[in-house]
């Protein structure tokens, strides 16, 4: 992993030294009471396969910086230490209690150190705090956590090119048909992978590695076709499931469907010698809480280091909410699991884009019921989507249907019907929104505010992460005189909100200002201010109706630029004619070249901060590009493509009202509303119907939003007994070992 500076010893190195330290790991291994020092300075100990606190499942991987006597609570476990490969004194501590254990590591001299390790169940949580309730296990959990032991498959690649995807394999009934690999290392093999699956955190992991059936695994000297690299899968959407469900493998997560026209990058890498690992809860479309997408990969990234072996660096790859998940884990927990990121159907965050999709959601209440509209008063299809930035309300719609309602509905599938949440009948019934099942984060909302169907449930429901009042909608719009002074007005004074339900609503949604500072400081909003150590590769195309406009890209450009000034050289941008992803064969060539921009870091051994080797290792030739279809002209062969080529880099509706081009204002800072300062002139009755419409003020842009700050990395949202903390607080730089 590039950001802790733990990269390994390649294995071609480590076969060099094996027979060197064959006899010391002997004598070390077979006696351990009689170890000697053999270097001076300070003893330290650390563990290598995740932060001493976020141990979980039991056991860990720890490196001491001398041979020593080592104990964990008391019992030795010298044993289980050796001279490894890689010319550390290492081993796999087992036995750990759930809580804090404490290591012990002495010299003959007396001179030691000792290690707090704090170990988490197998069934979590982490530190995403008290778990969703009710939760439906998979077939065959031995408990209520849904633990349950891994199993092992078989897949091959076959030498039949329709046949893009793996295919199953039976060790006893071997195909004809497997197809040859050669890995990065020079590796050649039967491109025969093996999957494991198995359960963490009371869902689904899985773990894909070329494998010959019969041959065995170490840690400690893993077969010569592995590459010690990682790519992580995710898949797209958002939702919050409440029971178990699948890790999803593919790109572009079902967008196109199986097709032999390309392969899926996670084929690509375990030719190569990558092991391929996803989670169910780093689906964004089944889990949509970033803190819990977090804490599964991190579980289930120690699972492989303890298991496998050390990683050299990880590569995440994935569409839409498969971007989303990649974006903000890594600014809200950088350095944890990805070094490099391959997206495609961009967007920064659910929660700035679920703002965005809010507003759509509310003005459809208006647009699309001609009864709201005041007399005289008419709206063509050209004017509504002036006032959301957009050629035409297609996308919007669809951004409304197919992702708003379903995903913010406090009713639904999430649990049977005789326990989920109504407002009449079950207020305090299980709410299947993506808030509710972000309340860890959120918090809920205080009594204050409580709306009747709270006050039946008795407690408060997660707070509303964005507000609408004091947005002028359609002021841009007004402005250019896409839209009369009477439609402005009358949208304004009409368009209202939506209830703690999100029922439409005669008042704006006045927001949870408490809600707002938990999502920014979470990363839910995602800030980017801890994204410079990370290398991006993002590449998109046009976006046929899907709701994925190429703006929500260039938000995280912007974003990154506010935070580490121009042109934030750690972030790669392609545009491409094919729809959402640019050209489909982009996939493999990003992640190809982010394997290379990340192996050029990781051979950079000078003083620079990492975040300046991501910038200066970048092969010359990625960069960013425009691809355009032949029919509009010459194509650039570099940069990004502007207006006014067609990469439907749109605007939104608060971005129409003067939001700022970075749109992570969910609710904005109020300011008196100044006749001088409208862009067009207003009669004494339509002034005064503006300070109507507007009692408190309107939006200034130019000032933070509400609540509004950079997140802040590493939080825990549960203390030493798992009791939640709303909102979280942070866990710290990880524990160190302190001398005896």
């Amino acid at each position: 992993m590039l950001p802790t500076n733990q990269s390994l010893t390649r294995p071609e190195e480590g076969s060099r030294v094996r027979k060197g330290l064959l006899a010391a790991a002997l004598v070390l291994s077979l006696a351990p009471a009689v170890v000697k020092a053999s270097a001076p300075g300070a003893v330290t100990i650390s563990v290598i396969s995740s932060r001493a606190d976020l141990v979980s499942g039991g056991s860990a991987v720890v490196a001491i910086s001398q041979p020593a006597r080592v104990s964990l609570n008391g019992t030795d476990v010298t044993r289980a230490f050796a001279v490894r490969p890689n010319r550390r004194f290492e081993g796999l501590i087992t036995g750990l209690h759930n809580g804090v254990n404490e290591l012990t590591a002495i010299l003959p001299d007396g001179r030691g150190a000792r290690l707090a390790i704090t170990n988490h169940p197998n069934g979590g949580p982490l530190f995403a705090g008290p778990q969703l309730q009710p939760w439906k296990c998979e077939a065959g959990a031995r408990d209520a956590q849904c633990n349950k032991p891994a199993t092992y498959t078989y897949l091959y690649k076959s030498t039949d090119p329709t046949k893009s995807d793996l295919q199953p394999y039976d060790p006893a009934k071997p195909p004809t048909d497997v197809a040859t690999t050669t890995t990065d290392q020079g590796v050649k093999v039967p491109f025969i992978a093996r999957q494991e699956t198995g359960y963490q955190d009371r869902d689904q992991y899985t773990i894909l590695t070329l494998f010959r059936p019969g041959q065995t695994w170490s840690r400690w000297a893993p077969p010569a076709q592995w590459n010690h690299k990682l790519l992580v899968t995710h898949g797209g959407g958002c939702g919050a499931t409440r029971g178990a469900g699948g890790a999803p493998l593919e790109d572009y997560s079902g967008t196109f469907g199986p097709n032999p026209a390309f392969q899926d990058s996670y084929v690509t890498a375990l030719g190569r010698g990558f092991s391929v690992m996803s989670t169910a809860l780093d689906n964004n479309g089944h889990n949509c809480n970033l803190v819990l997408q977090a804490e599964s990969l991190l579980m289930a990234k120690e699972h492989l280091i303890k298991s496998y072996g050390d990683v050299r660096y990880t590569i995440g790859t994935g569409c839409s909410g498969g971007s989303i998940t990649q974006q903000q884990v890594s600014n809200a927990y950088p350095g944890g699991v990805y070094d490099g990121l391959v997206v495609t159907c961009a967007y920064p965050d659910d929660i700035s884009t679920g703002a965005e999709f809010a507003d759509y959601h509310i003005l459809r209440t208006y647009f699309e019921d001609p009864s709201k509209w005041g007399p005289g008063v008419v709206w063509t299809p050209t004017q509504w989507a002036a006032v959301e930035g957009r050629p035409d309300p297609a996308n919007a719609i669809v951004a409304d249907e197919e992702f708003f309602k379903s995903a913010t509905a406090p009713g639904g599938s999430c649990v049977p019907a005789s326990v989920v949440y109504n407002a009449s009948t079950r207020p305090g019934g299980v709410r299947c929104s993506i808030l509710d099942a972000m309340i860890n984060v959120l918090g809920p909302r205080p009594s204050s505010v409580w709306s009747p169907m709270e006050k039946k449930a008795g407690h408060g429901f997660a707070g509303q992460p964005f507000g609408n009042v004091g947005i002028q909608y359609g002021l841009s719009a007004w402005q250019h005189r896409l839209i009369t002074t009477a439609q402005f007005l009358d949208l304004n004074a009409k368009i209202g909100g939506a209830d703690i339900d999100m029922n439409p609503s005669a008042t704006r949604i006045a927001g949870d200002d408490s809600a707002l500072a938990n999502a920014y400081r979470s990363g839910a909003i995602n800030e980017a201010n801890n994204m410079g150590n990370v290398a991006i590769i993002d590449h998109a195309g046009p976006d046929p109706g899907l709701a994925h406009d190429y703006v929500h890209t260039w938000w995280m450009r912007w974003r990154l630029q506010r935070e580490f000034g121009m042109p934030a050289d750690n972030a790669v941008l392609w545009w491409g004619p094919s729809p959402l992803v640019g050209d489909v064969h982009w996939a493999n060539e990003a992640f190809l070249d982010m394997d290379r921009w990340l192996s050029a870091v990781e051979r950079d051994h000078s003083a620079r901060a990492l975040s300046q080797k991501i910038v200066t290792d970048r092969p010359a030739d990625v960069h960013d590009r425009c691809v355009l279809a032949a029919a509009a002209g010459p194509q650039p062969t570099d940069g990004v493509c502007l207006p006014p080529l067609t990469q439907m880099r749109y605007g939104t509706p608060r971005t129409v009202a003067g939001a700022l081009a970075t749109d992570d204002v969910n609710k904005c800072t109020l300011r008196p509303s100044r006749r001088s300062e409208e862009p067009l002139p207003l009669s004494d009755a339509e002034w005064a119907q503006l300070q109507k419409i507007f009692p408190s003020g309107v939006c200034d842009w130019d000032l933070p939003g509400v609540g509004q700050q950079p997140t802040i990395p590493w939080q825990t949202y549960q203390d030493v007994n798992d009791a939640v903390i709303y909102g979280g607080r942070p866990l710290g730089p990880p524990p160190v070992s302190t001398p005896l």
